[in-house]
């Protein structure tokens, strides 16, 4: 049954545990005695199976020598909201690093990311992530901006994995002409694109003008896929205030079959870096 598979949240929770227990160095026999329990308990709650009180996780945190309040509150939010089907990650409670969203693309096996006006995060450059995440009005202090940046960038080493995950991403032409930044930011950005598109693991395909009214023009977002059919695909839909995550099967299979809909209209990979080109080459 759908409803009785583990959300991300309680695979995050679970997987986290994982991590820090085995770096403590501690066993699975050491952590039931912590709580009191029989190690079956605590072998299901690793594997996403069974949920775990506040008052034992925080226990346990304790017993692995987990002192960083950062990672703690991690810990307890993603336990408080391990059965949520979806939900809201406002801006302001998620800055500088969006937790959930560099989770998902850490865990991850496939991202396919829609982007209408803008270059995917993944496929950014320093200076073109400076000027979107500048460019709307905002009560950011310019330390904040640079945390936003910084983070950006410290996502694209996903893909410098030994095994990252498979990246398709489809642009709207509009995305390749806005000048962010200037020509000068532009040209760059494009010409990392045109890196990107040699990546084994990253596909770039661009909708052109001319294909005209498609299911894509409601908005952009970001589909993540993850390894195992226990795992539920989440769906991003990212606005100026928040983060929304979409997780119910229904909801994921939707905007699975609008990518299918976009890349069945867009320019293949090779014709899309011909474009790609071209209007660097009119900058």
């Amino acid at each position: 049954m759908a409803g009785s598979r583990p959300t991300v949240r309680q695979r995050r929770l679970a997987a986290l545990l994982i991590e820090f227990r085995e770096t403590a160095g501690k066993t699975l026999d050491e952590a039931a005695d912590r709580i009191g329990c029989h190690r079956t308990k605590i072998n299901r709650i690793e594997n996403a199976r069974l949920g775990i009180s506040l008052g034992e996780l925080r226990d346990l945190l304790t017993f692995y020598g987990v002192e960083d309040s950062a990672q703690v509150d991690e810990m307890v939010s993603l336990a408080r909201r391990r059965r949520e089907p979806g939900w809201v990650q406002r801006a302001g409670q998620a800055r500088p690093t969006y937790t959930d969203f560099i989770a998902y693309e850490d865990m991850t096996d496939c991202i396919r990311s829609y982007q209408h006006s803008i270059i995917a995060g993944l496929l950014q450059t320093h200076d073109y992530a400076r000027e979107i995440i500048s460019a709307a009005p905002s009560t950011l202090k310019r330390e904040e901006i640079d945390a936003l940046v910084e983070a950006r960038m410290k996502r694209q080493e996903v893909l410098e994995r030994s095994s990252p995950p498979r990246l398709c991403v489809i642009e709207g032409e509009a995305a390749l002409r806005v000048q962010v930044g200037g020509r000068g930011v532009l040209r760059k950005q494009l010409e990392h694109l045109e890196e990107m598109a040699g990546h084994p693991s990253v596909e770039i395909r661009v909708v052109p003008d001319q294909a005209g009214a498609h299911a894509g023009l409601t908005g952009s977002f970001v589909h993540f896929s993850f390894p195992g059919a226990s795992f539920p695909d989440v769906v991003c839909l990212e606005q100026r205030t928040g983060t929304l995550y979409l997780e119910s099967p229904e909801e994921a299979a939707e905007y699975a079959l609008i990518f299918d809909s976009l890349r069945s209209i867009a320019l293949s990979p090779g014709d899309s870096l011909g474009l790609i080109g071209r209007v660097r080459r009119e900058l």
